[in-house]
């Protein structure tokens, strides 16, 4: 069965194909990707403006037609915090379901953790006993944490990489003063999070599964041993720390040359740096594994999952 994963992100039309079948890997054989950031289409009042839900028709028909010429038996469609948090969601919905003709499941933020970490787990493994999940989209930080398929607690906070540029980095380059005021934001938007979490029991693996996080660790981090390529890459506080005064006097132009840096991202990273790295101290995480797996790879999952127990 050929499946597509849609995943309508803050920064990304993203589609998924993969052959699945139950009981089985999920084998992707193509990825489409449209880079919108969704952000700059933002009004005063929270609403996506006309020109960013023209732009967003555009890339879900582009996805569809695509996902039509992969021969796709279903196409499960979600869209995350832009579209959920958006003043005029319910028309931007219609639109969007309107261009792909079928329906959108609009995800809510612990929601999206929970596919998330439901995608982490089964790439780590049983074995890889409590885990501490990290994921940070356009327009929300999602944690999870639990030693089972369904994470003991799952939390979203309004501190993706697109918002906080807008919010707090809106020169290029930043600088540090900019930084600093991002840096203080993030600490007291997540100190009742991480007074939840540090409450629990002490991960045996603390791992982030975002592109920013992936981007991340090919520039600051390094393979585990025995390994090569971003499936074993680990990303220590440390080197994250000592990347952001560089990243925040670059210009975004210039920060595309940097390892793991793509165009898409140059303008969001120092933000999605500085959002991971207090996340990462204010709940005392030195270091953390990537995983190649994250939300689309969740949505799969668990539909996999309903066709096989029904």
């Amino acid at each position: 069965m050929r499946l597509g994963v849609l995943d309508i992100g803050s920064n990304t039309v993203h589609l998924l194909v993969a052959d699945a079948r139950p009981g089985g890997r999920p084998l992707g054989t193509t990825s489409h990707r449209t880079v919108l950031r969704l952000m700059r289409y933002l009004a005063p009042d929270g609403s996506i403006k006309e020109d960013g839900i023209r732009a967003l028709e555009g890339a879900v028909t582009e996805a569809r037609d695509h996902a039509a010429a992969e021969a796709v038996d279903e196409l499960l469609a979600t869209a995350t915090s832009a579209v959920r948090e958006a003043t005029n969601g319910a028309e931007v919905i219609e639109r969007i379901e309107a261009a792909l003709g079928q329906p959108l499941q609009v995800l809510g933020g612990e929601t999206e953790a929970r596919f998330t970490f439901l995608a982490v787990r089964r790439w780590f493994g049983w074995s890889a006993g409590r885990i501490l999940l990290f994921d940070i989209g356009g327009g929300s930080l999602e944690l999870a944490s639990g030693s089972d398929e369904l994470p003991e607690r799952a939390a979203s906070v309004p501190l993706g990489a697109g918002r906080m540029t807008l919010g707090f980095l809106p020169d290029d380059p930043p600088g540090e003063a900019a930084v600093d005021r991002l840096r203080a934001h993030a600490a007291d938007v997540l100190a009742p999070v991480a007074r939840e979490f540090r409450a629990l029991p002490k991960p045996d693996h603390v791992v982030g599964s975002s592109k920013a996080i992936r981007s991340l660790a090919k520039l600051a981090g390094y393979p585990m041993p025995g390994w090569s390529g971003i499936d074993r890459m680990v990303l220590p506080r440390a080197a994250l720390a000592s990347w952001i005064p560089r990243l925040a006097r670059l210009p975004a132009s210039a920060r595309q040359e940097l390892p793991g840096i793509t165009a898409d991202r140059t303008m969001q990273i120092v933000a999605g740096a500085v959002v991971l790295h207090e996340a990462m101290t204010v709940l005392r995480v030195e270091e953390l594994e990537v995983s190649p797996w994250a939300l689309r790879e969740g949505v799969l999952l668990r539909y996999i999952e309903s066709l096989t127990w029904g």
